[in-house]
């Protein structure tokens, strides 16, 4: 089972960011980048949470959350999938939140800011 767990999807221990959004930001880098192609299965929620060490709940919620926003589909027993969705958007959008993440980086803003900041570009879109 341990080969079946991309390489990319992995925790940092120390962290402040729940692990949960470490699993959701991993795969939407990954489905962002093409790391993840589309139709590709991510790992079982029991089995990924056995491989972190973290609850199957953590695991549910990331992939709960990414299925609320189209980067994954999930087929039941068939399992999740990273979904076909609109691929070039999701690539033009992760481009510019990678630019927007180096930048937020760059000048030493908090993430809770950088958040704050998105949230209210979107609200003014």
């Amino acid at each position: 089972m341990e080969q079946d767990i991309p390489r990319w999807l992995r925790l940092d221990p120390t962290s402040a960011v729940p692990p949960f959004e470490q699993v959701r930001h991993a795969v939407m880098a990954a489905a962002n980048s093409g790391r993840a192609a589309v139709g590709t299965r991510l790992p079982p929620v029991r089995a990924l949470a056995t491989h972190l060490g973290v609850a199957a709940n953590t695991v549910a919620r990331a992939y709960r959350e990414l299925d609320q926003a189209g980067v994954v589909e999930t087929r039941g027993r068939a399992g999740t999938v990273i979904a076909a969705g609109s691929d070039d958007a999701r690539q033009k959008v992760g481009a510019a939140a990678e630019e927007f993440a180096g930048t937020v980086r760059s000048v030493g803003l908090s993430e809770a800011d950088a958040v704050a900041i998105i949230r209210a570009a979107l609200r003014r879109a």
